[in-house]
């Protein structure tokens, strides 16, 4: 009778196990790109208490969940689950220092807005450097799109910064890292304005343009990722043999920005950083504007672009939740799929009303928002973090399945927000 009852308790930890892992695989797979305000050490020191007890009883009944946690911790390009990195900060029972709820939260958005907007000039200059005014590479009629070049370098960065480099940013400053990866990178990337051109592509007949945009465009930006984290890694190595041949410990950074006093600095230089910004594009809003062009359309855009990094930053902390309480498909990065999504749809809707109303303020307005607030709410650069981390899983079908539901949704529906008004001459 022992025999048997050991037996069934062994097969109950073995399921228990294999679930817990699958779970886990889930959360950090759909968590590879962001998880929101989740990663602040606020939110993560408010929710510890909690999280902390289900921990206790796992390490009780299932050792190997914990040694497994514990080594992916210690991992330095591994994606944890906030549930995890919670439970293993825990344990250290050290107070947390640092800022306030509410001061964490608005330095790491003014952080964002300032990366935000670099990331929105940066997406402007690449437009204009590789279109048909220089390089002519790019332009609006063929499936080499003008904001290709911009998805492609911004992935490639995201392979560098939010790949192999993010927790070593981290250990300086986790509003740092926020601030380069969802709010420059993300910035840069725009997957809305990718799917208006493969739209405007099929409204004008080109379908095959269109199809073809897609997938040549999908290739290249899991090629750029790839190579982006292929070569930090090589980077990282060659950095690490120099280190061995010096002598020197390059893993010890004395410059963490761990303390209230650091944060408040930091946030203060930010603010007035951000200030300056937004004073400067004003003016020449203001001064541009009756005029049109795309001039005013840039300086508007920069304006409005930290707002769609904020929604998409708040949207984010829905990667990993699943569906429900049961938290069904976890492993669908709910958070970034609705960002680009909605995205697309009101790129479509604005577009139509573009067309409608067609008049020198309106187009002005109208192209800001798309190329700032919509251009910062979607993104290409974490859409590639997720598809590669589901790629490189237990199950990659999941990155195929990701893009196929990503890409219809955003054209389906941009298809009857944008194409069926035009093709009826509203």
């Amino acid at each position: 009778m022992n025999s048997t009852s050991s037996s069934i308790r062994r097969r109950s930890m073995s399921i228990s196990s294999h679930t817990s892992h699958h779970d886990g695989e889930c959360e950090r797979v759909s968590e590879a790109g962001d998880i929101g305000d989740r990663a602040l050490p606020s939110r993560r020191f408010s929710e510890s208490s909690s999280t902390h007890f289900s921990f206790d009883n796992i390490s009780e009944e299932n050792g190997a969940v914990v040694s497994t946690a514990q080594e992916e911790i210690m991992h330095p390009n591994s994606t944890l689950s906030t549930g995890e990195i919670v439970g293993s900060e825990d344990t250290n029972h050290e107070p947390r220092r640092g800022l306030p709820e509410l001061l964490d939260y608005a330095s790491c958005m003014v952080q964002m807005a300032v990366f935000g907007i670099l990331g929105v000039l940066t997406r402007y200059l690449l437009q204009k450097l590789f279109g048909p005014g220089v390089a002519s590479v790019t332009s609006n009629q063929t499936i080499l799109y003008l904001d290709l070049p911009s998805n492609m370098i911004g992935s490639f960065l995201m392979g560098w910064f939010g790949v192999v480099f993010k927790v070593d940013i981290s250990r300086v400053s986790e509003h740092l890292a926020i601030a380069i990866t969802t709010g420059y990178l993300g910035s840069l990337t725009t997957f809305s304005g990718w799917n208006q051109k493969m739209l405007e592509l099929s409204v004008s007949g080109h379908w095959h343009f269109a199809a073809l945009g897609f997938l040549v465009g999908l290739f290249l930006v899991a090629f750029s990722i790839i190579f982006g984290i292929e070569t930090a890694k090589g980077f990282r190595w060659l950095v690490n043999k120099l280190n061995m041949s010096c002598g020197s410990d390059g893993s010890k950074i004395n410059c963490k920005v761990d303390s209230s006093g650091r944060q408040l600095t930091v946030m203060m230089m930010f603010l007035v950083i951000l200030a300056i910004l937004w004073g400067v594009c004003g003016a020449l809003v203001k001064a541009e504007f009756k005029h049109g062009g795309s001039a005013a359309e840039l300086w508007f855009a920069c304006m409005v672009g930290p707002i769609g990094v904020w929604i998409r930053w708040f949207l984010a902390r829905l990667n990993g939740c699943g569906l429900g309480k049961a938290g069904l498909l976890k492993w669908i990065p709910f958070g970034t799929l609705i960002a680009n999504v909605s995205a697309a749809c009101v790129m479509a809707a604005l577009a139509t009303v573009k067309d409608a109303v067609h008049n020198r303020d309106c187009d002005t307005v109208v192209t800001g928002i798309q190329f700032g607030l919509l251009g910062c709410l979607s993104t290409v650069s974490t859409f590639a973090a997720e598809f590669n981390a589901m790629r490189e899983s237990s199950y990659p079908w999941r990155a195929y399945v990701y893009a196929i539901i990503t890409v219809s949704l955003s054209f389906t529906l941009g298809i009857l927000i944008y194409c069926i008004p035009v093709w009826k001459g509203v």
